[in-house]
């Protein structure tokens, strides 16, 4: 029996490099998302068991509320790219096959131009946090970066979206 035949060992496509830093990045900021779940759970914890000893964590709503935001900005890539969010498809399944794409093509279109304005606006609101110098209540930790991370979510959900768009009815990673 003979092996199976091996690729060609040349550089690899633009559009396989593409897809590939995609997932990397999506599964990057899903680990962020793990992460900053971690330490509002931890923090919330250790405020729960302080308090029962008439103690407090000095900031604790400062970090959860900084890391509440990290997390659902995290993980709204990669919610799209498994296609995660719900959906109502009642009146989409009574279109034909024609009218499902097209309504899917138009759907798809609409959440990129709607996340490309929420990113150039998270952009924007950080830039004005940042020349303001705001900070958090108790801690005083700078915040403009929050926004930030929130604009490479949404920026991820566009090219996320395009991917959906050239490969219908196939998500981007499986979960």
């Amino acid at each position: 029996m003979s092996s199976p035949p091996v690729p060609p060992s040349g550089p690899q496509s633009p559009w396989r490099l593409y897809d590939q830093a995609l997932r990397a990045l999506v599964m990057a900021l899903a680990y962020v998302a793990c992460a900053s779940l971690m330490v509002m759970v931890l923090v919330t914890s250790a405020e729960v068991v302080l308090r029962l000893f008439r103690l407090s964590l000095t900031g604790a709503y400062d970090i959860v509320k900084i890391a509440a935001a990290i997390t659902i900005a995290a993980a709204l890539p990669y919610t799209t790219a498994i296609k995660g969010h719900v959906a109502i498809e009642y009146f989409f399944h009574k279109l034909g096959r024609r009218g499902r794409i097209v309504v899917d093509a138009l759907m798809r279109l609409a959440g990129m131009a709607l996340f490309s304005l929420l990113a150039w606006g998270c952009v924007d609101y950080g830039h004005s946090l940042r020349t303001r110098g705001e900070v958090s209540m108790t801690l005083q930790l700078p915040i403009f970066w929050v926004p930030y991370v929130l604009a490479v979510s949404c920026g991820l959900v566009v090219l996320i979206k395009a991917y959906h768009l050239a490969h219908p009815g196939k998500p981007m990673i499986k979960p």
